[in-house]
């Protein structure tokens, strides 16, 4: 790494990591003092108080990595530009390209972070504080009440009294296996149904199997005390797939539901495409953030920096407004997936672009421009 870039590297770092650190611990004063009687009278020991915040880091990350990569960006090259070292870069003959290329390369590597906490750790973390907080309480997990799962692709229907979510058991189950023509061919009662995932295989205990004939009569009737089936599709997180919402599923999960479920009609579907392809995306937003606020945090005079960084701000604010209202299109099935999810990404993509075009020939925006000469005609 060459001096210049181990120069503006250390700058950046340095505020980059402040913003961080000041964000996650406003974080954690706020919460802890919403959350700190419920502790006291629930006597929760600290070490499950750790857990229960190591869980939710990862979900404040997502959204203060960017925040925190915006405010670095204007705080550091503001300051730059303040004290000539940009000009005199430029003067050098270092292209402004090159003058940011380490700062977009901490973009990227902050892409891949926020990846990697989006792919299952971010998704999980609300359904990980509630399990924490009913272990706090001394309540057993939640469980679902009264399940029907329709399995269209291999006409089953499955009637299931209770399960936990996140068990491999379930408790008095019925399974119906259907016909093309809905009619009942065999009907499997078991007071338990355990899933091995190891082998993809159902072991039924006290299991009551009763053949029908196409007419409902019935021809065979047999109890056996645990019967294995192996040519069930069914996993338990398809089962329990009802009661799961897009926003709380991870990658693989997202992908796994709408392979079992290509089925459901498209608007039920809509949700959990909508969300896989936000869940690629989300983290490209801190790239969005390095072409919005480098261009605009660099001022060749002192004149135009304020407008700049209140640009930088208002642009940023306006593109997670519209990731917002894109993901609620998505989710009503609006507009497609693809455009729910990457269209903020693109459109102020290309916006930074241009702001780094026009930096890059030292000119300004048109409305930068006359916002600063209108405030030179009032003074």
């Amino acid at each position: 790494m060459r001096l210049l870039d181990r120069y503006v590297v250390r700058n950046f770092l340095q505020v980059y990591l402040y913003c961080i650190a000041g964000f996650i611990s406003i974080w954690l004063i706020f919460d802890i003092s919403d959350n700190i009687s419920s502790f006291i009278e629930e006597q929760i020991g600290l070490r499950l108080v750790a857990q229960y915040y190591a869980t939710q880091v990862p979900q404040i990350f997502i959204i203060l990595l960017p925040v925190s990569l915006l405010l670095a960006l204007l705080f550091t090259l503001g300051r730059m530009s303040r004290a000539n070292e940009i000009v005199s870069m430029l003067t050098a003959g270092i292209s402004l390209p090159r003058v940011l290329f380490p700062l977009i390369g901490i973009g990227l590597l902050t892409v891949g972070v926020s990846m990697a906490l989006n792919y299952s750790l971010a998704p999980h973390a609300e359904l990980a504080r509630k399990a924490l907080l009913s272990q706090a309480h001394g309540r057993p997990d939640t469980s679902i009440e009264g399940q029907i799962f329709r399995n269209r692709t291999d006409l089953r229907t499955w009637f299931i009294q209770n399960f936990r979510l996140g068990s491999n058991a379930f408790n008095n189950v019925q399974v119906l296996q259907q016909d093309a023509d809905d009619n009942i061919v065999t009907n499997y009662i078991a007071t338990r149904a355990f899933y091995r995932p190891e082998t993809k295989t159902w072991d039924l205990e006290n299991a009551k199997v009763v053949h029908y004939d196409p007419a409902g009569n019935i021809v065979d009737e047999q109890i056996y005390p645990s019967l294995k089936v192996e040519h069930w599709s069914e996993t338990p997180f398809r089962l329990g797939s009802a009661n799961v919402r897009a926003e709380f599923l991870s990658l693989p999960e997202l992908r796994e539901y709408l392979r079992f479920n290509s089925d459901f009609p498209a608007t039920l579907l809509a949700p959990f495409r909508t969300h896989l392809q936000y869940r690629l995306a989300l983290p490209w937003t801190c790239l969005v953030v390095v072409c919005i606020a480098a261009p605009l945090g660099i001022g060749y005079s002192r004149r135009g920096v304020l407008s700049s960084v209140a640009a930088a701000v208002v642009l940023v604010f306006s593109m997670n407004f519209l990731v917002q209202l894109f993901l609620a299109l998505g989710e009503g099935d609006r507009v497609s997936p693809w455009i729910a999810a990457w269209t903020p990404n693109l459109l102020f993509t290309a916006i930074g672009l241009y702001l780094f075009y026009l930096r890059a020939s030292n000119r300004e925006a048109p409305g930068f421009h006359l916002f600063t000469a209108r405030r030179i005609v009032a003074q």
